[in-house]
């Protein structure tokens, strides 16, 4: 009988991880509810009080900004953008989403640190509100089991 192929992962830290939170402040009605479910799902994964560093920006366009001189210190093993933007009546959503995307994936790539990206992108606020703890989860949940899970796929893969 074949052996069964290993899975690396999991949803709980095998030890300590460094975690950089960079939340929006935008549309906190939502951003708040995002990180509040990150960080209970961060703490539940085992990560320590003391290993969390929340930073607040005005919005969604300054988390890449900010997820890059975070990651250049080298303080945090992963870090995880939470936002949202919500579609008006302008294409600003179109600049700002796409922009947002763009800038935190060349972060991850360019300092070999993962983002994990948590920011909503949506037509309407109920649609948010529905990723923010409604009918659709929380994202910010999602975020944060992703980054545990990225910690221990990353620490059992050879560098």
């Amino acid at each position: 009988m074949a052996e069964p192929t290993p899975i690396i992962g999991g949803e709980k830290l095998g030890k300590p991880a460094r975690v950089g939170v960079i939340a929006s402040r935008f549309n906190a009605a939502i951003t708040d509810a995002l990180l509040k479910g990150c960080l209970e799902t961060l703490r539940a994964g085992g990560v320590a009080d003391r290993d969390i560093t929340v930073v607040r920006v005005p919005g969604a366009f300054e988390i890449p900004f900010v997820a890059r001189r975070m990651a250049a210190q080298g303080d945090c093993d992963v870090l995880i953008a939470l936002g949202a933007v919500i579609r008006g009546e302008t294409p600003h959503f179109d600049y700002i989403a796409g922009q947002c995307a763009r800038g935190v994936a060349e972060v991850s790539a360019d300092l070999d640190v993962p983002v994990i990206f948590g920011v909503l992108t949506t037509a309407t606020l109920p649609q948010a509100a529905a990723r923010a703890g409604g009918e659709a989860g929380n994202k910010g949940i999602d975020a944060a089991r992703a980054a545990i899970e990225i910690v221990n796929v990353l620490r059992a893969l050879p560098r």
